[in-house]
This record gives structure tokens, C-alpha cells and sequence, in this order.
């Protein structure tokens, strides 16, 4: 059975020892890798690394934040998630919002609500390969704090079971790629919960993949634990759409998840680099 633990050390294994120097748009440096893919079969667990601590929380609220279709700040650090305020500091923003980012283009990309539609398919035609929804849009990108780092991702549905797939440009390997890992695995549960499917693979097509210069002692510390096993979440709601006359979208809320048995190695403390 794939197991992300095991992906995820591979890559980070695979950009420490064999990534290229390469200059970057913060000016810290990189070592990085191009075009990988990880796996994750869900009957495994979910998906919240174990090698070292990974917020549950923020990964919840920001998918959450997504889906909801909002951009604002407030949101965010009304749940204690802090780390998109150094990018929105760093825009020279000052109306509370990170721009038209994920939320508002999942939600309202040049008028289309991309979710609703996405929802409504997977009722209508389970069997479509245009279960998609995208995030980079280039005419918004001079009202965003930071264009999308993961821009799009596909569903596929078989035999009773659900399959996503993630698109992503840029990949921080240490410090974002595991809340993204467990952000579209909650995506993925809530769907299948929503529409009546089990979950099954859950795949990351990633781009740039790099390390930062300053996560690479961070690095060598994670790539010399064990991982454990993963944890289970229970969810007791999940996405789905009541089609109407106002097609009614229900998103679950944060008391409707909870975490089970998650056993991981202590924390790593790194520096975001904007």
C-alpha cells in the first residue's frame, strides 16, 4: 500500500541530496527538483506526516477558508493560522484580504462558481473526465498576494471509489507541501463523504520542488526519523450540493472533523521565506 510518509521522505530525500542550486523570486536560494509525483493510498490513513508535527488545524482551516470562497485574513488568524500574514504584509496590501486567491477563484472565477459546478457534475456524470476545478487565472494576477501555488486539481470516479489529483507550480518542500498534502486529502474526504464514495488514491503532479537553503539542516534532521503510523479522521459531514431553485452547498465546519491517533515526531521549527 503507498503510504505519504514514505512518498514524502522520498522526495525530500531526492531534492536534499540530488537538487541543483537555483536562484528564487524571495532571494534565499533552493535546491530543487522538477516534475515529481506522490501517492497516497487513503485506506492507509490520512495523510498528516508523522516525521515531524504538522498542524491539523491550520490544514483544516485553510481548506475550509477555500471552499467558503473567502480571502480575508481575519478568518484565518480567527482560527490561529498565521503563516499567509508575512505574504500579506509583504504585497503592500491593506484591505484585510490576500486578493482574488483560491478561494475566489474556486468560487468565482470571471463569474463561475467552480465548486457549485464540480458538485453538480459529480451528481450528474460521475463518469466525466471534466471533473476539474482551476485556480490560476492570469487576469486576476495583479489583485493577488501570491498567485496560486497548487492551481487545479482533477477528480475521477470508479467502482464506488474517488480519486484526486493536485496540480502544483511550487512546491516548499519542508514547510508547505505537508499542509497541502493534507488539505487535498481532506478535500478528498469530504467529497467522498458528501457523494456517496469511498476514498481512494489521493496524487500530487508537482513542479518546482525545492528546499530552501535555510530548511536544509531542518531537512537532514527529518530524513533521519522513523515514520509512524498514520492517523484516522473521522468526518461526520461531508461536501455536497441540494440542487433548488439556489442550488444550496453544504461545506462542512470545524466540529464536524475529528483526529485520531495521531503520534508524530516534535516539531521543526523554520523560517517562512516570502
Amino acid at each position: 500500500m503507498i503510504n505519504i510518509d514514505e512518498e514524502y521522505k522520498g522526495l525530500l530525500s531526492g531534492v536534499f541530496y540530488a537538487g541543483k542550486s537555483k536562484e528564487d523570486r524571495t532571494g534565499v536560494g533552493t535546491k530543487a527538483v522538477f516534475g515529481r509525483t506522490i501517492r497516497h493510498d487513503m485506506a492507509g490513513g490520512f495523510p498528516l506526516i508523522t516525521t515531524k508535527k504538522v498542524s491539523f488545524n491550520a490544514a483544516l482551516t485553510e481548506i475550509l477558508w477555500i471552499l467558503q470562497g473567502r480571502t480575508d485574513l481575519q478568518y484565518l488568524t480567527n482560527h490561529n493560522v498565521n503563516y499567509w500574514t508575512p505574504n500579506y504584509e509583504a504585497s503592500g496590501r491593506n484591505d484585510g484580504t490576500l486578493g482574488k486567491v483560491y478561494g475566489h477563484q474556486w468560487r468565482n472565477f470571471n463569474g463561475v462558481d467552480q465548486l457549485r459546478n464540480l458538485l453538480l457534475d459529480i451528481k450528474r456524470t460521475p463518469h466525466s473526465r471534466r471533473l476539474m476545478v482551476n485556480a490560476w487565472n492570469p487576469a486576476d494576477f495583479d489583485d493577488m498576494a501570491l498567485p496560486p501555488c497548487h492551481y487545479g486539481f482533477q477528480i475521477y470516479i470508479n467502482d464506488g471509489v474517488m480519486d484526486l489529483m493536485w496540480q502544483q507550480r511550487s512546491v516548499d518542500v519542508f514547510l508547505g507541501l505537508p499542509y497541502d498534502i493534507a488539505m487535498y486529502g481532506l478535500l478528498l474526504l469530504m467529497l467522498a463523504k458528501g457523494n456517496g464514495y469511498k476514498p481512494g488514491q489521493l496524487i500530487g503532479q508537482l513542479g518546482d520542488c525545492h528546499l530552501y537553503n535555510n530548511h536544509l539542516e531542518q531537512a537532514k534532521i527529518q530524513l533521519a526519523r522513523k515514520p509512524k503510523d498514520l492517523p484516522i479522521v473521522d468526518i461526520s459531514f461531508g461536501l455536497k450540493i441540494e440542487e433548488g431553485a439556489n442550488d444550496f452547498i453544504f461545506i462542512p465546519s470545524h466540529n464536524m472533523f475529528k483526529l485520531n491517533n495521531y503520534e508524530s515526531h516534535p516539531r521543526i521549527k523554520a523560517e517562512l521565506a516570502v
